[in-house]
């Protein structure tokens, strides 16, 4: 069954085309890999699936409906999430506060009911629970200013997590991290798919999204170049040439 599908997508920017005639389809409980050299268009790519930016040309359905036009706040309520290459916590809360503040989302919907909402205990449980299942249940009381990176990374991911998403789009979430840390970042998401939570994963980490994706999309130039296993495709003469040019690859 379909989830996800995008028709014919296009965007430009000052007559540069940064996605061209792009058509995709995830798969309900999906884990996919979008991949392709920097400023190939995976990012805009994401931002027009979500609804962050509007495409020029196409549409994108969620479950056979056309929800092309509907505002951000809408998909999130479908089961959009999205988590971004650059973290932007609330830098003078702490991790679990941060938390919080999505896990309250049936609370804050309705503005009747958050005025009459003086207890967060449950919300605060919640927090506790998802960064305990991604391994910084230590860090809960600190402030977000004062981690490093790696606990920021899967902060957002139990943020994002806190909306109960069906389908969590991840923003090169490796980026930044060593191998151990990207290797454990990585095998907690093949966790959450295996969840039930359908997965497009944006990553320039070529080893880890081989190994833990079961297909990838690979766009060059805002155009898709292929797609299909994740070891086919890398295997591609024109994907490598994408990533290292041509004469490079001869």
């Amino acid at each position: 069954m379909t989830l996800l599908e995008g028709r014919n997508l296009s965007i430009a920017f000052g007559g540069v085309h940064a996605v061209e005639n792009v058509s995709l389809a995830v798969a309900k409980g999906e884990l996919l890999g979008l991949i392709g050299p920097n400023g190939a268009g995976k990012t805009t790519l994401l931002r027009l699936l979500t609804g962050i930016l509007p495409p020029d040309t196409g549409h994108v359905f969620f479950e056979g409906r056309d929800i092309t036009r509907m505002p951000i706040h809408r998909r999130a309520q479908l089961g959009f999430a999205l988590t971004h290459q650059i973290v932007r916590p609330f830098r003078e809360m702490t991790l679990a506060e941060n938390v919080m503040m999505a896990a309250a989302g049936e609370v804050t919907v309705r503005p009747w009911k958050a005025l009459v909402a003086v207890n967060a205990r449950r919300e605060r449980e919640r927090a506790l629970g998802l960064l305990e299942r991604l391994g910084i249940a230590d860090g809960a009381d600190k402030l977000a200013r004062n981690v490093p990176l790696g606990y920021l990374k899967r902060m957002q991911a139990a943020r994002a997590l806190a909306l109960n998403p069906r389908l969590l789009m991840l923003d090169e979430p490796l980026a930044g991290l060593n191998a151990a840390e990207a290797t454990r970042l990585a095998d907690l998401i093949v966790d959450l798919n295996a969840g039930g939570i359908t997965i497009v994963l944006v990553e320039h980490n070529l080893g880890e999204v081989t190994r833990i994706a079961r297909r990838l999309l690979v766009l060059h130039n805002g155009a898709l170049l292929g797609e299909g296993e994740p070891r086919a495709v890398m295997a591609r003469a024109d994907v490598r040439d994408a990533y290292l040019g041509a004469d490079v690859h001869a």
